[in-house]
């Protein structure tokens, strides 16, 4: 017997999206049955009686905030690191680029 694929039919699952929501608060009784969910990004707010799949104002709680990820972000323009050893006079040098370089260059370019 072979596979069906169906595109763009109901999900399978019964997982809310409201409970890794930010705005979701979700209330859980002792049966499976007992699920209230209130969405306080409406206002008032309002209560959901089914399961959600899509949302267009969904915020993950899990997700940090700016504050948070500045404290853990990494700053590299005041680290001093040392030079590693066999690339310390690999040959490479950069010189500081004049205005005098970047005339002769668009003078040659005009040339070609």
């Amino acid at each position: 017997m072979s596979k069906v694929n169906v595109k763009n039919g109901t999900p399978a699952g019964n997982a809310h999206l409201c409970r890794g929501c930010s705005n979701g608060q979700f209330t859980v009784g002792y049966r499976e049955t007992d699920v209230l969910v209130v969405c306080t990004n409406s206002a008032p707010a309002r209560a959901i009686p089914f399961p959600v799949y899509e949302c267009t104002e969904y915020w993950d709680r899990n997700r940090p905030s700016w504050e948070e990820m500045k404290k853990l972000a990494l700053d590299f323009r005041e680290s001093r690191r040392r030079p590693i050893n066999g690339f310390r006079d690999s040959g490479f040098i950069q010189l500081p680029v004049t205005a005098d370089d970047v005339e002769d260059a668009d003078e040659a370019a005009r040339v070609d």
